[in-house]
């Protein structure tokens, strides 16, 4: 507490800078805006996710520098009562309390580590921690691998407002001129030049490569791409109905007089199942419907779509068996209606006169009936059917029959429109058809002349090829609108960074999306750069010797995982352990280790459902996590004494309060806020 005289205090508890860092007014704004960046940082932690929060928040540098204001402000104030009596003793261990959170709080964010390792069995150990946090990484000519900050959730980088990153080995200058929150990877192969020593690469690395076009007037839609001969990631191209691949050679004959498939059901049910299923049908494409099941399977019906007249929005006919049933579109629009003599129910869900696909969603392009097309879905308990297989010849009476609309293949089930292209050594095309509808066909196929395909009004063109070639992936930012309209959703897309390299004159600029590495041309020796998430190496490896999923009793459902791991040190020490959901295990487990905070808590963090020889592990070191609990612990005993001990309630008797003297009380409520922040 400050004397009562003012000219009996120290010089420096009189220095005008103290006494603002002590003032209570300066406390109160301080606490006021930290209790708001909580609040904000709440919402945004809610609405968006923990990374977001902590980049415009918690983890913001500004954030920083008003805790650390705070803990001057405390100090200050609880320097300003020297000399010291009994009755300042939980006044001071309250301000000693906060200031001793902040300071492990500072620690953990300065020399903590939190990240994740995924460990596959049989492999060897690892020490890669994955950060949750983007990084440039930089091969430079010199050897040495530098990591650059490129978190652009705020203020990303622009081409006036580049990132400078400085000079590199070489004395290039490295930048980041432009920031995509979505990248599209594309296929542009380049040839590989014959003879001398390019011969070796054009054995070794060369495939024959062509380019395709295929398009369709009636859901105006249009599609490119590269295609590499028998190439596992670049030799095929599918479009969710159908799928085309390129092979070397030519195409072999196709059996004659093979016959038209029956329609077959699953294995018998022990009860009736509900079913949900969602076909698209389309007037001028009356044998091509579209269906996908929602649930249980498909119902097994056939439904056609009878074009407009007189004004009309057309019938749709639903054919179960031998019998149909006709339906006003514009009478039954949004309605759920019975389908006679059968258990189910039929809902029109949307109708288009003109109908295209526009970025990746079905539209009208006007009020005319152009192309008439309609969204049903069906649902009831009923027997799922099977999907049958191709009708050969194609015709269209024995089609009705085949047990509903081509659905959607599953995960690793082929489809059954496949489009198989061969080059010969020569260059000669030839290609071997699978259609729904028209059965298998084989021929040849010219520059510049389309296919049809057989799949609705699907035709293909080849209109370029290349001899040897070598993959090249050309990358460029996707618009927000054609991402959020794409059908996989712009968070399949990776984001990614656009780099300008400068050297002797010369500019090379590249986008480098998360998870890709490219190389730049510079000299000596060419500089290779990656983006993605920040990489930490850790003094010990992990290992995974076993993971286990529990199934709940009767289902394949998960009933829980656990992850039996090793791990080894740098001088050879192991150690093996087990964690599952809620349950870490520690290295080095020793008592002193833990209270110091210098181990590290291995947890349970995801699996892959497909692949059990596969476990994700989070790693968190945290050293100031002691003085956390001991700074949290001194205030509840500050507050404690302060408002239920009488000695340290009130002032001595007789000693004025001076209204220059921080009010103790007033700033206990520091407390909290700083607990909630910081733990």
């Amino acid at each position: 507490m400050a004397n009562s005289n003012s000219s009996e205090q120290p010089a420096w508890q009189r220095n005008p800078v103290f006494e603002f860092f002590a003032s209570l007014k300066l406390a109160v704004v301080l606490l006021a805006v930290i209790i708001i960046a909580a609040i904000a940082g709440t919402i945004y932690e809610s609405s968006f996710d923990a990374k977001v929060a902590r980049a415009y928040v918690y983890g913001a540098p500004w954030f920083n520098i008003w805790l650390v204001l705070l803990g001057a402000n405390l100090a200050c104030s609880a320097l300003s009562r020297w000399p010291w009596r009994k009755h300042h003793l939980a006044f001071l261990i309250t301000h000693l309390g906060i200031i001793t959170l902040l300071i492990g709080s500072l620690i953990g964010r300065i020399w903590g580590i939190e990240g994740t390792i995924t460990l596959f069995k049989g492999e060897a150990p690892t020490n890669r921690l994955l950060v949750d946090q983007r990084q440039l990484r930089v091969h430079d000519v010199d050897g040495i691998v530098k990591g650059y900050p490129a978190e652009f959730l705020h203020h990303p980088p622009s081409p006036p407002h580049p990132r400078d990153l400085g000079r590199l080995a070489s004395g290039a200058r490295l930048q980041i001129v432009d920031y995509a929150p979505a990248i599209e990877a594309k296929l542009n192969p380049t040839p590989v030049s014959k003879g001398g020593a390019s011969a070796l690469a054009e054995a070794t690395a060369g495939r024959p490569a062509l380019h395709f076009t295929v398009a369709t007037a009636m859901m105006n839609q249009h599609l490119d791409g590269w295609l590499l001969a028998d190439d596992p990631q670049h030799g095929n191209f599918s479009m969710g109905l159908a799928n085309i691949e390129l092979k070397r050679g030519t195409a072999t004959s196709v059996a004659a007089g093979v016959p038209p498939a029956q329609p077959t059901r699953l294995p018998p049910q022990p009860e009736e199942v509900e079913l949900e299923e969602s076909i698209f049908a389309f007037s001028k494409a009356p044998d091509e419907p579209i269906g996908h099941v929602r649930k249980g399977g498909s119902t097994g019906a056939k439904v056609r779509l009878v074009a407009p007249v007189n004004g009309n929005k057309g019938y749709v006919v639903v054919s179960s068996g031998e019998k149909e049933t006709i339906f006003d579109v514009a009478e039954n629009l949004g309605r759920d209606v019975p389908i006679e003599n059968t258990p189910f129910t039929l809902r029109i869900e949307n109708y288009w006169p003109d109908f295209r696909i526009e970025n990746g969603k079905p539209s009208s392009l006007s009020d005319q009936p152009n192309n008439p097309a309609v969204l049903v879905t069906i649902r009831g308990k009923g027997v799922p059917v099977s999907e049958v297989e191709t009708n050969p010849h194609g015709r269209g009476k024995e089609l009705n029959a085949t047990g509903g609309p081509p659905a959607m293949p599953a995960p690793g089930v082929e489809t059954p429109n496949r489009l198989t292209l061969f080059i010969a050594d020569d260059g000669a095309i030839t290609y071997e058809l699978a259609s729904r509808k028209n059965g298998k066909s084989k021929g040849k196929v010219a520059l510049n002349e389309p296919l049809p395909t057989g799949w609705a009004d699907w035709q293909l063109v080849v209109d370029k090829t290349m001899p040897s070639a070598q993959p090249h992936m050309d990358f460029k930012p996707v618009k927000s609108e054609q991402a959020s309209a794409s059908s996989s959703g712009s968070a399949d897309l990776p984001d990614g960074v656009r780099v300008r390299v400068q050297q002797n004159g010369e500019t090379f600029e590249q986008w480098v999306p998360a998870g890709w590495q490219v190389t730049v041309p510079t000299s000596p020796n060419q500089t290779m750069i990656a983006y993605g998430w920040k990489t930490v190496s850790l003094p010990i490896g992990l290992e995974l010797l076993n993971f286990e999923v529990k199934r709940n009793e009767g289902s394949d459902s998960p009933a829980g995982f656990k992850s039996t791991l090793n791990v080894v040190t740098a001088d050879g020490q192991t150690a093996t352990g087990t964690c599952w959901m809620n349950h870490p295990f520690s290295f080095p487990g020793s008592w002193w280790h833990t209270w110091t905070g210098l181990t590290y808590k291995i947890s349970q963090a995801s699996w892959n459902p497909e692949n059990l020889n596969q476990s994700s592990v989070q790693i968190l070191r945290d050293p100031g996590w002691l003085l956390k609990w001991i700074g949290s612990l001194l205030v509840v005993i500050g507050v404690f004494m302060m408002f239920y001990l009488q000695p340290y309630r009130k002032q001595t008797e007789g000693e004025p309060i001076t209204l220059n003297a921080p009010k103790e009380k007033d700033q206990i409520i520091a407390g909290e806020a700083v607990a909630e922040i910081t733990r």
